[in-house]
């Protein structure tokens, strides 16, 4: 007998929801073959066996929610061992979207900020340890430690390790705590304080007493995408600027080369010459490719240029990336962009494939309406939002004519971004979708 034991799921993740068993008793089953797929608060993913034979007895089922290290599976004949099991994330997590509502991405959908509570700093934007993936590497520490770690406002980079091999224990990030609050009185637990969760609200009135409701938990995305955007709410001074571009060349040169992209495999659709824009864009104005280190008291700028695009499913906002935008032709563009839309809507998107983004597209054209204020998807410091492109009267300087005009939203941070900046790159952004020839097809 063998039993399959639930692996690691990633740095941070601490549970996952079973949406289904992928086999069932009496199957023979390899190692590495899926045999169950988790939706966590950040993806959904299949999880494979690392243990072999005849499944006997299942003990998990759709809606259970299981832990790492909890039993999944008993085999007969089982090959292999539970303890070699490798992690299911292929990565650590990077800082990312954010998962968020129609508004915003958020894939990109990042753990609560790590606060140095000895420097007395709250939480309003991302510390040093969440930006840099070496805090982890250099500080050997389980995931219920790390998490213990951010509530109560410790930054575990700084924590001794007494476990063995200088692994760092909950008893070691407690007593870190309490020499820190001792040393430091007051400001300490002001800071302690502040770095722990905001509150979730006030208690909700009784509904019942006005008619029948129905309460339903929150999915485990659609739970991080609420905490995402509340704390990128919290966390950024948004402030969104307006603007409209002038398609009309646009959609004539996208309509003569839409079947030479559906070919190669893609779309060729307003978001993935956005996506080609935005790419340029950032290299020409650096500020909008960084994030703000204020606990750091320091700006990080990007050397890669990695744009998000938000993806409506049925399962809520998410944000696959595309990596090195820059280097990518439209039509290599309009064919990553489809591959990450059909794999977010089947809910097989990898973390890795939603972290890292440097700046994030939000198109709601498709559906409608005329402007929005999308809401950053922290760490980045901008998003773009797009709406449906009309035509209008537009004055050429003797008559009015008929332009197919496209409704533009910045949203960006104002502690880097200021106004006039933003302006700026928006201008830019316009005026590269109303000349169409400036953008190479193939490069």
């Amino acid at each position: 007998m063998a039993e399959f034991i639930l692996p690691n799921l990633g740095d941070g993740v601490a549970q996952g929801d079973v949406l289904k068993v992928l086999v069932k008793i009496g199957d023979t089953i390899a190692v590495d073959q899926p045999v169950v797929e988790l939706e966590t608060d950040k993806a959904t993913i299949e999880v494979p066996s690392n243990v072999a034979g005849k499944v006997k007895e299942i003990r998990v089922k759709a809606g259970d929610k299981v832990k790492p290290g909890q039993a999944v599976l008993v085999m007969e004949n089982g090959a292999g061992s539970a303890a070699t099991a490798a992690p299911v994330a292929p990565a650590p997590e990077a800082p990312k979207a954010p998962e968020a509502p129609l508004a915003s991405p958020s894939v990109e959908r990042p753990r609560a900020p790590v606060v140095d509570i000895a420097a007395g700093r709250p939480p309003a934007a991302p510390a040093a340890a969440a930006l840099s993936p070496s805090v982890h590497t250099s500080s050997p520490a389980a995931p219920s430690v790390r998490r213990l770690a951010r509530e109560i406002g410790v930054d575990v980079s700084q924590v001794t390790g007494t476990g063995p091999g200088g692994r760092i224990t909950q008893d070691d990030v407690k007593e870190f705590a309490k020499r820190v609050m001792h040393s430091i009185g007051g400001n300490g637990q002001a800071a302690a304080a502040s770095a722990r969760p905001a509150a979730a609200g006030p208690a909700l009135p009784d509904f019942t007493k006005w008619g029948e409701v129905e309460r339903k938990p929150m999915t485990g995305i659609r739970r991080k995408t609420s905490e995402h955007l509340s704390h990128a709410w919290n966390a950024i001074p948004h402030v969104t600027q307006f603007d409209k571009a002038d398609i009309t060349q646009l959609e004539q040169v996208r309509k003569k080369y839409r079947a030479e992209v559906e070919k190669a495999g893609g779309n060729l659709t307003v978001t993935a010459v956005a996506a080609k824009v935005i790419a340029s864009a950032l290299k020409a104005f650096p500020q909008f490719n960084a994030s703000v280190d204020a606990a750091g008291e320091a700006i990080v700028y990007k050397k890669y240029v990695h744009v998000g695009i938000a993806v409506d499913t049925e399962n809520g906002l998410l944000v696959p990336v595309i990596r090195n935008a820059d280097r990518k032709n439209l039509i290599e563009l309009s064919v990553e962009i489809n591959q990450l839309a059909e794999k977010a809507k089947a809910r097989k998107l990898t973390l890795e494939e939603m972290s890292g983004g440097s700046m994030s597209i939000s198109n709601l054209g498709g559906i409608g309406g005329t402007a929005f204020t999308p809401i950053i998807n922290w760490p980045e410091v901008a998003i773009l939002g797009i709406s449906r492109g009309i035509f209008e009267p537009v004055w050429n300087g003797t008559t009015f004519e008929p332009r197919q005009m496209l409704p533009l939203s910045l949203s960006y941070d104002h502690r880097l971004i200021d106004g006039a900046d933003a302006i700026r790159f928006l201008r830019w952004v316009a005026e590269a979708l109303e000349q169409p020839f400036t953008l190479a097809l193939r490069g």
